[in-house]
């Protein structure tokens, strides 16, 4: 189709030459914003509530039932439905429920069950909307932007996980949480909208045809090509290996309180130093587009990572002023979202490049269920674990699980570790 360019003159923003791109990544930014916004509101009122590391962990436990039923049907939905409309539709719940959570807030009904209650039915809406939301971005550029516009899609994930925090600090410095819960609802509202304007003309040639069959049979059929993939599973075992012992960013007050000796107003700045390391990682796998070897890039990114949880465990050694050791602790954690932005980068890209379009949602929602899988157990044994050893030793524990998983990957995935792209 039209509007393509040699691969030579691809620039880093090209993507964005195409408007149906650039509505796709609109509706992302304020899905985006409003999702950590989210995260943050409902993670410090509950704690500031209850003072528990564990019931700030149990939140992953509740996303972990809901979204794991709903990444997989997320994605035969993809397959064969309009992905505009089923994104549109999911972050339509977002609006409604952060709106309901502002109101009790500014009510002074605000319980805990609340909470729960909604982070389960928007982690079932937003997991539903995933996978139609990832797949549809080949269908807004050419195969030759595809790399591209992921990573674009990813940096604006990045940018918005800085600035959302900060905003965040500072809404909740001057005004407070009802300001917090205000600015959720603002953006929940275009991203509800935008999606319903995108023409998808892209990634299929009219040959592929959704599958048929009952829901099961669709599922089965994904799980049996994911299974088969060369590439894929290795991907998966790896991110969810890692991922289960070191994700930290949602129990982040129970890390700023334990480890930093902070209060909640530093949860902005150490998530925007995530965010920071995030966007530089995401630009340089621009950089390294000409790197064949796909697969060692995802090893290399995840074994550095994992060096990092030993350099960010060991800050409760130091004995340095609170604010320097706030400074030493950003850096780590811009390294770790660095490190995890390749990664996940790359591993998008691999997705949508050997998978057809009429399988596409599926491949998208099995890797959608096995990171969120990981990141939901990942919340409740960070959590937990803090409790009981510490967050220092916790940190210290998932680098040196995380060091033995890339290593047996590295080994035992041949598949992985010889692919190359382009």
């Amino acid at each position: 189709m039209g509007n393509t360019e040699d691969s030579t003159n691809i620039k880093p923003w090209s993507a964005f030459r195409f408007p149906n791109f650039r509505m796709l990544w609109i509706s992302g930014l304020c899905a985006s914003v409003t999702m950590q916004i989210r995260l943050l509101g409902f993670g410090v009122w509950l704690y500031e509530e209850t003072g528990s590391g564990i019931q700030l962990g149990l939140l992953g436990l509740v996303q972990l039932a809901v979204q794991m039923p709903a990444s997989l049907f997320g994605g035969a939905f993809a397959d064969q439905f309009d992905r505009k409309k089923l994104i549109a539709i999911t972050q339509c719940f977002s609006f409604f429920l952060i709106t309901l959570a502002a109101i009790l807030l500014i009510s002074d009904s605000l319980r805990p069950w609340h909470i729960y209650a909604m982070v389960a039915i928007l982690g079932v809406t937003s997991t539903m909307g995933g996978p139609a939301r990832s797949a549809i971005t080949a269908n807004v550029v050419p195969t030759s932007h595809l790399l591209h516009a992921v990573t674009s899609n990813t940096a604006t994930y990045q940018i918005s996980s800085i600035l959302t925090p900060l905003l965040f600090s500072v809404a909740y410095k001057l005004v407070g949480l009802p300001a917090v819960f205000l600015i959720g609802v603002c953006f929940s509202l275009p991203a509800s909208i935008i999606p319903l304007f995108i023409n998808a003309k892209y990634g299929t040639d009219g040959t592929d045809k959704p599958s048929e069959g009952s829901m099961i049979s669709r599922l089965w059929e994904g799980f049996t090509f994911v299974r088969n993939h060369p590439i894929l599973p290795g991907l998966y075992i790896m991110d969810i290996g890692v991922t289960v012992v070191s994700f930290y960013r949602e129990i982040m007050p129970l890390i700023v309180d334990k480890l930093f000796k902070q209060g909640a107003w530093a949860i902005g700045p150490l998530s925007a130093a995530n965010s920071l390391g995030g966007v530089s990682g995401s630009f340089l796998v621009l950089f390294l587009a000409k790197y064949r070897s796909k697969g060692m890039l995802v090893l290399y990114a995840t074994g550095i990572y994992s060096l990092l949880l030993f350099g960010f465990g060991s800050i409760q050694f130091l004995n340095v002023h609170p604010l320097f050791l706030l400074l030493i602790g950003g850096g780590i954690i811009s390294g770790l979202g660095a490190t995890d932005a390749i990664g996940m980068t790359t591993r998008q890209t691999t997705v949508q490049l050997t998978t057809p379009d009429h399988m596409r949602g599926r491949a998208v929602s099995f890797h959608s269920f096995c990171a969120m899988a990981a990141n939901n157990i990942g919340t409740f044994e960070v959590g937990f674990m803090s409790e009981r050893i510490g967050a220092g030793n916790t940190m210290l524990l998932g680098g040196t699980v995380s060091v033995c998983v890339v290593l047996l990957v590295w080994r035992l995935i041949t598949g992985l570790r010889s692919y190359r792209y382009p």
